[in-house]
C-alpha cells in the first residue's frame, strides 16, 4: 500500500540527488558502492522521505502530539513534524549532511550497554578524545571520538557488553567540527518557521517553539551528544504516557519501556501500521 504524495517526494529526492532512490529503496540487498542503501548519503535522505510520508498521513487523520523529538537524523523529521520546515528544504539539508557525514573520515565509535555512571563519566573526563555521542539511557551510551581514547575506555569501564560500531567517522563529537560549521552555514539558507508543537532538540532537550532557538540547537547536533535519556526524563516530566516512534525498528520504545515507568508505546514503520 503506497501513501499518497510518495511518488512526488520520491520523484524530488532522487532528482536532488542525482540518482533513483525509489530504486536503490527497493534493491537494498545490493552491494554496489554509491547505489547502495547502506550508504548514509542515500539511508539518511530514505528514511526521511518515509517517516515523513508516515507524519503526514497521521497528521490527515487528525492526531497531533503534546511533544516531538526524533533522535539524531530524526531531528530534522521531528521539525518537519512540527512544521518548522517543509519537505524540499528538510531534503536539501540532508543531502548536505549525509554527504558531510560520508566524507568525515577518522574517529570511531564503541555503543556500551550495563555500567556503573559515576565510573564512566569519571573515565570519559579523564580520557582526552572521547566522549558520550549518545546518552540513550542509564544503562546504554555511544562513545565516540579518537579510536585509541573510546579503546581506552571501553577496555577499562566494567560494564556488560562493549560493541564497536561500523561507522565512517566519529559522529556527534568534536571531530566533526568541520562538517559542523559547513552544516551550519546551510542551515543558515533555510526558512524555519515556529513550531507548532513544541520540539525537544538533541543538543538541548527543553521543549520549545521558537524557530531560531530550534536553528541554533541543530547546529551543535553534530559535535554535541544526543541527550536522549534527558530527553525521556523531560517526557515523563511533562506527564507524556503513550508514545508513538515513527520509522524502522522499535529501539527508541524499547529505551523508553526500560526508562519511563507507566508508558505505552506503538511503532508506525510502513502504510500497514496506519490504521486505514
Amino acid at each position: 500500500m503506497s501513501l499518497p504524495g510518495a511518488e512526488e517526494r520520491f520523484d524530488f529526492a532522487s532528482e536532488l540527488l542525482g540518482r533513483d532512490l525509489l530504486a536503490i529503496c527497493r534493491e537494498s540487498n545490493n552491494s554496489n558502492g554509491f547505489d547502495d542503501l547502506n550508504d548514509t548519503r542515500n539511508t539518511q535522505p530514505a528514511l526521511f522521505v518515509v517517516e515523513s510520508l508516515l507524519v503526514d498521513d497521521l497528521l490527515r487523520q487528525g492526531r497531533k502530539a503534546s511533544l516531538i523529538a526524533g533522535h539524531s537524523l530524526g531531528e530534522i523529521v521531528a521539525l518537519y513534524a512540527a512544521q518548522v520546515i517543509d519537505a524540499k528544504n528538510a531534503l536539501r539539508l540532508l543531502k548536505r549532511r549525509s554527504e558531510l557525514m560520508a566524507t568525515a573520515g577518522g574517529g570511531a565509535m564503541t555503543a556500551l550497554i550495563g555500567f556503573d555512571r559515576k565510573e564512566l563519566e569519571e573515565l570519559v573526563n579523564a580520557t582526552e578524545g572521547a566522549v558520550i555521542a549518545n546518552d540513550n539511557s542509564s544503562a546504554q551510551v555511544v562513545l565516540s571520538g579518537a579510536p585509541n581514547a573510546v579503546k581506552t575506555v571501553s577496555d577499562a569501564l566494567i560494564c556488560k557488553r562493549a560493541i564497536p560500531l561500523k561507522v565512517s567517522g566519529a559522529f556527534h563529537s568534536p571531530f566533526m567540527a568541520e562538517a559542523s560549521q559547513a552544516f551550519a552555514a546551510e542551515l543558515d539558507e533555510v526558512n524555519f518557521k515556529n513550531a507548532l508543537i513544541p520540539v525537544l532538540s538533541n543538543a538541548d532537550p527543553i521543549p520549545t517553539c521558537d524557530a531560531e532557538v530550534l536553528r541554533q540547537r541543530l547546529k551543535k547536533q553534530m559535535v554535541s551528544g544526543v541527550r536522549w535519556r534527558e530527553t525521556m526524563d523531560v517526557m515523563a516530566d511533562q506527564g507524556i504516557n503513550t508514545l508513538v516512534e515513527i520509522g524502522p525498528g522499535n529501539i527508541l520504545s524499547g529505551l523508553a519501556k526500560r526508562s519511563m515507568k507507566g508508558v505505552t508505546t506503538s511503532q508506525i514503520s510502513n502504510a500497514s501500521d496506519l490504521g486505514h
